[in-house]
Formats: C-alpha cells, structure tokens, sequence
C-alpha cells in the first residue's frame, strides 16, 4: 500500500512514469486532468460543473478539483493506495488531501519530484509541439510555463520536504532508466513494488 504524488516541470515525463510506477506498485495513477475529462465525457453533475467554468474561460476552483479527488480516491481500487498527479496544486489542495488521507487512516507516504533541465524540457516540448502540429507551443509559451510551474510548485515542494516526503529523482535519460531510478528512491524509504 502506497500513497504517492508525483510532480515536476511540463514535459518531465510525469504521466508515462505515473503510468509505469502505478502498475509497478499496483495502484491507481489518478490525473486530474483525466478526472475532468472523464467527468465531462461522461456527463456527470461534477463534469457539467467542470464544463461551465472551463466554457467562462476560469480556472477550475479548488473546492470543485477536491471534491472530484476525494470521489476518485473512494473509488474500490484507491483502497491499496493511489498515486496523484496534477494534485495538488496549491496548499489548500494540500490541505484537503491531508483531510481525505486522515478520513482514511492513511498519509502521504513519498512526493516523486522529477527533476529536469530546463534546455531539455524546452527541447521535448518543442519536438512534441512540432510532431502535434501545436503551433501556440513556442519556446516563449514553454519557457512561460515551465516559470509558472517553478512559482506555483515551489511553495508545495517545500511543505513536502519540511515533512520528509519528497524523493528526487533525475527525470533525463531512457525511460527504463529514470522508472528504475524512481523505484530505487522509492525502496530506499520502504516503499516496495
């Protein structure tokens, strides 16, 4: 049983390794953004809400992306554990989880920080900009978020890591190569696939 967060900058390669720790650790990888859609897709109360705002152009609002986590992570196959990614994203949002993991006599057990350079990112994005036909991806709007990304993430990392939680892991290299790297950080603090 684990509960883990993984997080780092726009094309980390967060959701193909949320994908590979998840079966490893036989869990489910839960993305919010997934939530959203499948929510939106399958026309729930949740997603109509979710359709509404995203159609008025705002942001989804933290009670709403909480109360769509806190559904997901009491579904039957959270019950060993879930892996989080794009959760959350504030410190209110870290504070809800904190919430739903004391309703569940559980905690936060490891935040799986992929670390990356910035050239590189840049580099991956832009390649699978190109390869999409994404024209509104230029190396400006890349660089744009990944600066977003250092501002709003950092105050959470540091929660973390005042907590112990965050195991760094360098996310450049073969995919095979940064999931085993992912794995051994993971073993070092008891976490076992």
């Amino acid at each position: 049983m684990a509960n883990l967060l993984i997080v780092g900058p726009p094309g980390a390669g967060k959701g193909t390794q949320a994908a590979r720790l998840a079966a490893a650790l036989q869990v489910p990888a839960v993305s919010t953004g997934d939530i959203f859609r499948q929510n939106i897709k399958e026309q729930t109360e949740l997603g109509k809400r979710v359709t509404a705002i995203l159609d008025a152009g705002e942001y989804v609002p933290d009670e709403l992306t909480n109360e769509l986590v806190d559904d997901r992570l009491a579904q039957p196959d959270a019950e060993r554990g879930y892996l989080l990614d794009g959760y959350p994203r504030t410190a209110g949002q870290v504070e809800y989880l904190d919430g739903v993991n004391l309703r569940r006599g559980e905690q936060l057990d490891a935040v799986v920080r992929l670390i990356a350079d910035t050239d590189e990112v840049v580099r991956r994005l832009s390649a699978r900009a190109l390869e999409q036909g994404r024209s509104d991806d230029t190396e400006d709007v890349i660089r744009h978020r990944l600066d977003v990304y250092e501002r709003e993430t950092a105050p959470l990392i540091a929660i973390f890591e005042e907590r112990g939680l965050v195991v760094e892991v360098d996310g450049i290299g073969a995919v095979d190569e940064v999931t085993e790297r992912i794995l051994a950080g993971l073993a070092a603090r008891g976490i076992e696939a």
